[in-house]
């Protein structure tokens, strides 16, 4: 199963269309983590199960060829007992016989545990690499989305503020500025006008005052008429 038919929980063949018209992005990779970590569970589940069987299917392998080689001995004791005279040749042969078939019995269960047991174990095996592999792609998925998580914050800040932006009139805004800078401008204008006409004013009534007074309108400093007298020009 692809990954975006288990994060996006659309069918494979639609898995496209359903990323570009879903809604929201994140509570989707959400969801998609969430099944994520089920499936996790369900997997590691698994694993310890067939682990078990492993384990347990070994150690039958492992008593099965331990009885195998105690009936071989058992078998060997036996023959041994008619060399010695402990026991009649007939019954030790038989015995040893059924010893023989016990121990060919257990042979058997050994080879076949044996081969089962490395079967679960290489299922086991297996089982750990897609473990290994949902655990990657969780820890992926999560990292994501905390790059997500900020990249909406940012894109709905942004979005936020250019809609408040272009709720402006623009337009209106700059005839507005435009008014004042020219109010600004007149009223520069008057104030200069009305400095112009009060010096003028002044300079008029100190003419008129000073043609009364009989005055000269400056009067040489000392240290100039010294130089003038100085040069013969006085």
């Amino acid at each position: 199963m692809s990954i975006f038919k288990r994060l996006f929980k659309v069918g494979q063949s639609h898995a496209h269309d359903a990323i570009d018209k879903m809604e929201d992005p994140i509570k989707m990779t959400e969801q998609g983590i969430r099944d994520l970590k089920n499936d996790l569970t369900e997997a590691m589940k698994s694993l310890a199960e067939v682990k078990g069987i492993a384990i347990r299917t070994r150690k039958q392998a492992e008593n099965a060829k331990k009885l195998a080689a105690d009936y071989e001995r058992k078998a060997m004791l036996l023959l041994q007992k008619v060399k010695s005279g402990e026991m009649d040749q007939a019954t030790a042969e038989r015995l040893a016989t059924e010893a023989l078939s016990k121990k060919e019995s257990q042979a058997n269960d050994t080879v076949r545990l044996s081969q089962e047991a490395e079967h679960h174990e290489k299922m086991a095996a297996s089982l750990q690499v897609n473990v290994n592999k949902i655990k990657s792609t969780i820890s992926t998925f999560e990292n994501d989305l905390i790059t997500l998580r900020a990249r909406a914050r940012t894109a709905a800040s942004t979005k936020k503020i250019n809609q408040q932006i272009a709720k402006v009139d623009s337009s209106g805004t700059i005839a507005l500025l435009e008014k004042m800078k020219a109010k600004v401008e007149e009223d520069e204008s008057l104030a200069i006008a009305y400095g112009d006409m009060a010096s003028a004013d002044k300079s008029v009534d100190d003419e008129i005052n000073a043609a009364l007074a009989g005055k000269k309108s400056s009067t040489p400093s000392a240290s100039l008429l010294e130089l003038k007298q100085k040069m013969g020009l006085e």
